[in-house]
């Protein structure tokens, strides 16, 4: 699934190529990914003639703002955007076209079909589901430590649990909760009401590090992740733990070793990171 660096990058490349676009009209082939509203009419109707202003993000979500409207957006397994002229052919698994004044489309594709869009009026989308449901973003000032400080002592989950858990921090997922973790040394089993200030200090400030040398890096490439212009992220090269069961630890030397928390695979140096 696309975490927080995938979803920024997809965002960052969308906007260079979206942004003062007009939509001419918009083509839906498998409803189930418009959850609001609840009428395809009325979504593709609600979003023909609108000018997309900005794209912004908040966790996973891409937020599209429009002149009167702002359509969120969750990619989930496999969502991709790309953007193309109207005369290219439509690939397999497109399921939502957005056409522009001019010729191009931004084409929405799922081979899983588990993505998400809702429509709501500028200014109520955090006043409702799905956005309503998440804490801060990492790179929100609201991350604060007194906030994160509160939110892990007060539950007796494993920190890698809670680290998933996106109404406590949204964007972070397997692969970069797996690597926030190694680089703090802290187990993934390690119960947050059992951690330090300074362990919890060390966690926060390496989760946003993480996340933010992997954006720079353009998201990681694990499957088939793949910024709005088909490109491949790179952060797979930079990874510690996450896909490297066997391979040497590159700080100690000894395997890396995956274990099932919560029913997700999760990678660990046994050596570097003791419960």
């Amino acid at each position: 699934m696309p975490e927080l660096p995938e979803v920024e990058t997809v965002k960052q490349t969308l906007k260079r190529f979206v942004i003062g676009k007009k939509i001419k009209d918009v083509e839906v082939y498998w409803p189930n990914i418009v959850k609001r509203p609840d009428d395809v009419e009325k979504f593709k109707s609600e979003l023909t003639g609108q000018t997309i202003q900005d794209i912004t993000r908040k966790g996973k979500f891409l937020l599209f703002q429009l002149d009167d409207s702002v359509l969120v957006s969750h990619l989930r397994m496999e969502g991709k955007y790309s953007v193309h002229p109207s005369s290219e052919i439509i690939k397999k698994h497109t399921h939502v076209i957005f056409r522009f004044v001019g010729g191009d489309e931004l084409r929405y594709n799922d081979v899983r079909k588990f993505g998400t869009m809702h429509i709501f009026n500028k200014g109520e989308e955090f006043g409702g589901k799905p956005l309503n449901q998440l804490g801060p973003d990492p790179f929100d000032k609201s991350f604060t430590l007194e906030y994160f400080y509160k939110k892990l002592k007060k539950t007796e989950r494993n920190i890698k649990t809670v680290l998933l858990d996106q109404s406590v921090v949204a964007g972070l997922g397997n692969i970069y909760v797996d690597e926030t973790l190694f680089r703090a040394n802290i187990h993934p089993l390690k119960k947050s009401s059992k951690l330090t200030k300074n362990e919890i200090r060390e966690i926060r400030n390496q989760a946003v590090d993480t996340l933010q040398e992997a954006v720079l890096q353009g998201g990681t490439t694990i499957r088939s992740y793949v910024n709005g212009q088909g490109d491949m992220g790179m952060f797979q090269q930079e990874l510690f733990v996450y896909g490297q069961e066997d391979n040497p630890c590159k700080q100690c030397g000894k395997p890396i070793v995956k274990l099932k928390i919560g029913g997700r695979g999760t990678h660990i140096c046994a050596v570097c990171q003791k419960l």
